[in-house]
C-alpha cells in the first residue's frame, strides 16, 4: 500500500461521529492561502513604522540682524512625530562642537512635516564662519542628518 493512500485514511469513528467535516475544513485552512485572510487574524495595510532614530535637519537659513546677532530659520523632518516621541529641539554648533544656541520644541508636529521654526538673537564669536545645525529626538537625543551653514 502506498503512503499516499495511508495519508488519506479517515477512521470510521470520525466518519460516524460527524467530526470528519470540521477536521477536513480545518486542514483545508492550513494549506497555502493569502496571509492575513484567516478569520480572527489581524491584517495591516499600513507601512512599517519608521526606523529613523533621530530627526533630520532638511535646511537652514541664517541672517545677520542689525544688532550683530544672527537669526536662524531651520526646517526639520521627523516622520515619527507623536506626543510620545518627536523632534524636541535643534541646536547651533561651532566647528569644534560647542553648542552656541538651542531652540526647544514643546510639542509634536505630526500634522506639519517637515516643519520650520526660527531662533533670533544668537550670538556667535567673530572667528566662526560656519556652523552646524543638529536636531534632537525626545527619546533618542541628538543625531540625524545635519546642515552646515556659512554665516553672512
Amino acid at each position: 500500500m502506498s503512503n499516499f493512500r495511508r495519508s488519506r485514511y479517515v477512521p470510521r469513528s470520525w466518519q460516524k461521529s460527524g467530526l470528519l467535516l470540521p477536521v477536513i475544513l480545518t486542514l483545508a485552512g492550513c494549506g497555502a492561502s493569502e496571509p492575513g485572510n484567516h478569520q480572527g487574524e489581524a491584517t495591516t495595510t499600513t507601512a512599517p513604522i519608521s526606523q529613523q532614530i533621530h530627526p533630520d535637519v532638511v535646511s537652514a537659513v541664517v541672517e545677520l540682524e542689525a544688532d550683530g546677532t544672527y537669526r536662524f530659520e531651520v526646517t526639520i523632518s521627523s516622520p515619527y512625530d507623536t506626543p510620545e516621541r518627536y523632534a524636541d529641539a535643534w541646536r547651533v554648533l561651532s566647528p569644534d562642537g560647542t553648542q552656541l544656541a538651542i531652540r526647544e520644541l514643546l510639542h509634536d508636529h505630526a500634522d506639519e512635516q517637515p516643519f520650520t521654526r526660527d531662533l533670533s538673537g544668537v550670538e556667535i564669536p567673530d572667528d566662526i564662519s560656519v556652523v552646524t545645525i543638529q536636531g534632537r529626538d525626545l527619546v533618542n537625543g541628538w543625531g540625524g542628518d545635519t546642515v552646515e551653514v556659512n554665516l553672512p
